[in-house]
């Protein structure tokens, strides 16, 4: 599967961003996804990852509440909503995908993601 985010920009701390993460090749709904973001000199970090059937989603505790990962498997897209967002945000962000797992599979782990999109740049100004 061949991945490809949109969305990232540079906003005022406070608002809103919404990634999305278009899948091409194989069917979507055999991958869980995953959204992970790094910043220069940082190892990537987990944010977000959603189930392969939506049905379980995962994040980081300083993304919760804030943050809403989501996918439509008909459109083959994800999402990665970011509400309030603060300065700290601010990094490259990257979507993921991994089959083989189970239908329920969450992971936060960058090694058990098989496909990665190119990043998507977001910037949180204070």
């Amino acid at each position: 599967v061949q991945l490809q985010a949109s969305g990232g920009g540079l906003v005022q701390a406070g608002s809103s961003l919404r990634l999305s993460c278009a899948a091409s090749g194989r069917s979507f709904s055999n991958y869980a996804m995953g959204w992970f973001r790094q910043t220069p000199g940082k190892e990537r970090e987990f944010v977000a990852a959603i189930s392969r059937n939506g049905a379980s989603t995962n994040y980081v505790d300083s993304v919760k509440g804030r943050f809403t990962i989501s996918r439509d498997n008909a459109k083959n897209t994800g999402y990665l909503q970011m509400n309030s967002l603060k300065p700290e945000d601010t990094a490259i962000y990257y979507c993921a995908a991994t089959d083989r797992v189970s239908i329920y599979y969450t992971g936060s782990t960058y090694s058990s993601y098989r496909h990665w999109g190119q990043g998507t740049q977001v910037t949180v100004s204070s």
